[in-house]
């Protein structure tokens, strides 16, 4: 590459040889001349590209000296960088080994204790193999049996456990059978309760009479009252004439004169003639026929349930039951629908339908026999043997309580009936004060257990809960306890339907964090 001098010094020489050609044609004072101001222009040309060089050239050595410090800098970064990543590797690979190092003493020191602990175990299986075959000998010594005596000593008593495990294996399968027959058996009862339709009766102490009439009302009470007083001596009966338009009202707690006060006054206004005369005439008539009343009232009873034939003594006392009441419930009605709700749960299970409900008709027949005395159910069940009814049907009557034990499959289902048709809402009532004192009694005797620490009475004293104390009282034992609650209850209380007796055993571990 030429320089800027050589560039100069080749221009002088053309200038010169210009020059010397100008001299040579036009003189030598103008080639002086000439020479001269080429020379000087010569001189300024080599000045300003002397100078533009020196400028240029400083600039080019300027920026190759800031690239120069530009990558000293970034050099010496990434050295500073580099070290720097350097010295932490060696920090970080220096940690590496000192924990290596730990674990590594470590692992020495576990193998030593193993060796140690093998070392112990070793001598300690030489001092148990020792001891056994010192005991094998002295238990050889002391049974006088061989080992091989031994084994089958302790083959027998593997066979013993294994078959009372059997046996508890089948108990827990007769548990799981029992269980899914009361699903059934619940199933059963209430598609039972879902299809009996058994009428409620309303009646406790009235009786409606309705009249033809308004104006009969005047003649029922007489002149100056002298008809209802004669009407209330004869039958007994209050007579309640109102301002109520064509009805009057017969009221005795007596069912019985009730009904027959009802007959007499339904004929005496057929008749037309109220007078006391003709009040106490129709009044023996109904007297005399009121038992062929009574019979009807059966008879309707038994084509209503479907039931062919009864002895006539025994549709007598079923008519009976309709003046009759327990705990405020009519026994007939009570006694209708027992019979329809054993007569469905027998259809459900396949049995005799006609005997579950001649059972269940007449499962409360003795509370209205009035020449035997006794329990209701034995009572009862003595008079159906006496008028032939069938073994099935009297074991069901005289069972329905727990006084003897069933011997039928018809027997439960007309318990479990009565129980149903004694415990539905509304079916029996009682005084608001007869109520609060059953569910102060129910949880009194529960209170009387040891170990009971709170009693609470539930569903209308269809259920109480006791609670007891988880220290004092056992899982066992509070099994048994409500068996013994349920019992005392049993002997000691008058009640409709059942009572649960559920007793709660609970332990509470209470800790706090802080």
């Amino acid at each position: 590459m030429m320089t800027t001098g050589t560039i100069v010094g080749i221009l002088g020489i053309i200038l010169g040889i210009i020059a010397l050609f100008a001299g040579i044609f036009l003189g030598r004072k103008r080639y002086s001349e000439l020479l001269s101001k080429a020379r000087e222009e010569g001189e300024r040309i080599k000045r300003e590209k002397i100078s533009e060089a020196d400028r240029k050239t400083r600039e080019m050595v300027e920026a190759s000296r800031k690239r120069i410090e530009e990558e000293q800098r970034k050099l010496q970064n990434e050295i500073s960088r580099r070290r720097y990543e350097l010295n932490r590797q060696r920090k970080h690979i220096a940690e590496e080994e000192e924990r290596l190092r730990r674990k590594e003493e470590n692992l020495r020191r576990l193998e030593r204790e193993i060796r140690q602990k093998e070392s112990e175990l070793q001598q300690r299986e030489e001092r148990v193999k020792h001891a056994e075959d010192e005991l094998m000998a002295k238990l050889e010594e002391i049974s006088r049996l061989t080992v091989e005596e031994a084994k089958q000593e302790l083959m027998r008593r593997v066979e013993q456990q294994a078959r009372l495990e059997a046996a508890q294996l089948a108990m827990k399968i007769k548990d799981e059978a029992r269980q899914r027959a009361e699903e059934e058996a619940r199933e059963i009862i209430a598609t039972a309760i879902q299809r009996c339709a058994a009428s409620r009766t309303a009646e406790v102490t009235t009786t409606i009479v309705e009249l033809p009439s308004e104006e009969i009302k005047g003649r029922i009470i007489g002149r100056e009252g002298r008809n209802i007083r004669a009407f209330e001596a004869i039958t007994g009966v209050e007579l309640i004439v109102d301002d109520t338009p064509e009805i009057v009202v017969i009221s005795s707690f007596d069912a019985l004169r009730r009904e027959k006060a009802r007959v007499i006054l339904e004929r005496l206004i057929e008749d037309g003639r109220i007078h006391p005369a003709r009040i106490e005439e129709i009044a023996k008539k109904v007297e005399e026929e009121f038992e062929e009343h009574v019979r009807k009232i059966g008879e309707e009873t038994l084509v209503e349930l479907e039931i062919p034939y009864m002895h006539p003594e025994l549709v007598k006392l079923v008519g009976k039951m309709k003046f009759r009441t327990s705990y405020g419930q009519n026994l007939l009605a009570h006694s209708v629908e027992t019979a329809k709700l054993a007569g469905i749960m027998a259809a459900e299970l396949g049995l005799n339908v006609e005997d579950a409900r001649r059972a269940g008709l007449l499962h409360d027949i003795g509370k209205v026999v009035e020449e035997e005395e006794g329990p209701h159910a034995l009572v009862g069940a003595m008079v159906a043997k006496r008028y032939g009814e069938k073994e099935a049907v009297v074991n069901a009557i005289a069972s329905h309580h727990g006084d003897v034990e069933p011997t039928t499959l018809i027997a439960p289902l007309v318990a479990a009936a009565d129980a149903i048709s004694g415990a539905r809402p509304g079916a029996r009532r009682e005084s608001i004060e007869q109520y609060i004192k059953r569910l102060h009694d129910l949880e009194q005797i529960a209170y009387r257990f040891p170990g009971v620490q709170k009693v609470y009475a539930l569903y209308a004293g269809r259920e109480i809960r006791v609670i007891v104390d988880a220290n004092k009282v056992s899982d066992l034992e509070a099994r048994a306890l409500s068996e013994e609650i349920a019992r005392t209850i049993e002997n000691e209380l008058q009640y409709p339907g059942q009572i649960r007796v559920i007793v709660i055993r609970e332990i509470r571990a209470i800790s706090v964090a802080r």
